[in-house]
């Protein structure tokens, strides 16, 4: 799929679009790559980005909440793509969070009613794939409709997946692949939440006008979608870390998905049994695991999925012995929080109760957050540059040898 070579002498301008949380990362990388040759483009990154560019403008936008600046970029984006002509090359940099930073709302539907779209359906509970769903149907740009927009220009996609599975069609809302989804979909997805968005968003799914582009789209021939990083690929380096520190290790799976707590248990559980029997194996052990779990909202504290996974985790294990946990998100931010994670181990709980906290009082309240901020627990390393989901590991040292 990478073998592909294209000569640049065959094209008279080449720009960069694009989204997401590692974006500006990679149009810097692509300007350093292509150097004079790069007439310019245009990229939608998160508020805060460090990173600076000479040729590509980078706006910064909002997230996971769509902004202004997002809506105003999306059409920026858009101008460039439908601009485009034959002899353009257009490079497409998207990785996680492209969906919520490129809103590009179909009118009647505007960004206010994008942005009450997207918190009912995080805060049901909805995964990756049936959020970008109903975005791409609601969508100028997303579910191949960028593609479509700039053709007949060529098209290169270079993404980082933060999908379980790397579905092509999900990262991003996928603006340059063909959609998998249907209209009918995103209708099912509202009667399976039991939600209501508002009224224009309802007009535009219930009537399922023009779809987006499906598999063999004539506007798509001239598009190429390759994936540069993964989740499996960050396991792996992991993998190959721990077993270089003289762990026992084992990759549990990178397509991990459900409610975190119940995600947490499961992991825990493993855990007891390598403490207990020393299977699937002996200390000194490490599990990895990879995906993106969900929270189903039922308090009103402050975390993220990777801050309640380890403090589930933290309470599945109190008692059972010597092990540390550290659950993070690869872009460096859970939830609406400043924290990329947290880390716990077998002291962890005791020292809270030390402290007069509750832990399963903070953990009903989904308030992970303050929860270790009080332990010194979070883990906070600012925006990372990167995006391909989560990193969970557990560590059970060789002083709990059986």
């Amino acid at each position: 799929m990478g073998r592909r070579r294209y000569s640049l002498s065959n094209f008279d301008r080449i720009q960069v679009v694009g989204a997401g949380k590692a974006s500006a990362a990679m149009a810097r990388a692509v300007e350093r790559t292509l150097g004079k040759r790069l007439a310019g483009g245009f990229v939608n990154v998160p508020h805060g980005s460090q990173v600076r560019t000479r040729k590509v403008e980078l706006n910064e936008s909002g997230h996971p909440i769509p902004d202004e600046r997002g809506l105003s970029g999306a059409r920026r984006i858009a101008e460039i793509a439908g601009a485009a002509t034959e002899r353009d090359l257009l490079i497409c940099v998207i990785s996680g969070g492209a969906s919520a930073l490129m809103p590009d709302p179909v009118p009647p539907v505007t960004l206010a009613d994008t942005q009450e779209t997207t918190r009912q359906l995080l805060a049901c509970g909805a995964n990756i794939h049936e959020l970008n769903a109903v975005r791409k149907h609601i969508s100028v740009l997303k579910g191949g409709q960028l593609a479509k927009l700039a053709w007949p220009a060529t098209v290169v996609a270079l993404i980082l997946s933060d999908v379980v599975g790397d579905d092509l069609d999900v990262i991003g809302s996928g603006p340059t692949v063909p959609d998998g989804s249907t209209f009918e979909d995103a209708r099912g997805i509202f009667e399976k939440y039991a939600i209501r968005p508002p009224e224009s968003v309802r007009e535009r799914v219930g009537v399922g006008v023009q779809e987006t582009p499906k598999a063999g789209d004539p506007s798509l021939a001239r598009v190429q979608n390759l994936i540069v990083g993964s989740n499996r690929l960050a396991i792996d380096a992991a993998a190959e870390e721990a077993r270089a520190l003289g762990y026992r290790t084992i990759v549990l799976s990178t397509f991990i998905e459900g409610e975190t707590r119940d995600v947490a248990s499961m992991h825990a559980a493993i855990v007891k049994e390598i403490l207990s029997s020393g299977r699937p194996l002996r200390p000194p052990a490490c599990i990895l695991s990879g995906g993106e779990t969900t929270v189903t909202i039922r308090g009103k504290g402050l975390g993220g999925r990777n801050q309640e996974f380890v403090l589930a985790a933290a309470i599945a294990l109190e008692g059972f012995g010597p092990f540390t946990v550290f659950s993070g998100g690869t872009d460096g931010a859970d939830g609406p929080t400043d924290a990329a994670g947290a880390v716990a181990n077998e002291d962890s709980i005791a020292r809270a109760r030390e402290l007069g906290l509750d832990p399963r009082r903070f953990l009903a309240d989904n308030d992970s957050y303050h929860f270790f901020e009080a332990l010194g627990g979070l883990v906070k390393t600012g925006p990372s540059g990167t995006n391909v989901m989560d990193v969970r590991v557990f560590l059970v040292p060789s002083s709990a040898a059986l």
